[in-house]
């Protein structure tokens, strides 16, 4: 006779684990049905959540670096003018900096320009316009940061 699950148990053993249902949100319903002509099957359109573009995530990630980096322009550039050797580290990372801040700018208009256009088949909606939006602006920040503390570093160790 079986257990009120209907699972029997093995000889000697323990009862299986239950598997739990799916989650109520993993159940999306088709976005539309196109049937198929002279059969009796269709095709499925399933909807698809939002993605949060990628570019422009890494746009805002490299915005912030640049501005962090660009810091470190002015304090290594300012700390170590009077050694003499100010200008040149102040210089090193300023590169760092000018490239992180292009990169900010540039992967925030390419973030940008695949949220605004649609796709030719409408698979994949991406979000994240504010996310691109603010890298174009933490990475202009960056740069023009680095280029202040450039220049202040150079007048320190020079003058």
């Amino acid at each position: 006779m079986a257990p009120a699950g209907g699972i029997m148990a093995p000889a000697g053993g323990p009862l299986p684990p239950r598997v739990p249902p799916p989650p109520a949100e993993a159940v999306r319903p088709p976005r539309r049905v196109d049937p198929v002509p002279g059969t009796p099957f269709g095709v499925v359109q399933l909807d698809v959540p939002p993605v949060t573009s990628g570019p422009a995530i890494g746009s805002l990630l490299a915005g912030i670096g640049s501005i962090l980096v660009a810091l470190l322009v002015g304090c290594f550039g300012l700390s170590g003018a009077r050694a003499g050797w100010g200008a040149w580290a102040a210089g090193a990372f300023a590169v760092l900096s000018a490239l992180a801040g292009l990169a900010g700018i540039v992967l925030g208009l390419v973030g940008r320009r695949q949220i605004g256009r649609p796709a030719d088949p409408p698979a994949v909606r991406f979000t994240g316009r504010g996310l691109a939006v603010a890298g174009i602006s933490c990475g202009a920040a960056g740069l023009g940061l680095t280029v202040l503390a450039f220049i202040a570093s150079l007048v320190a160790t020079f003058a």
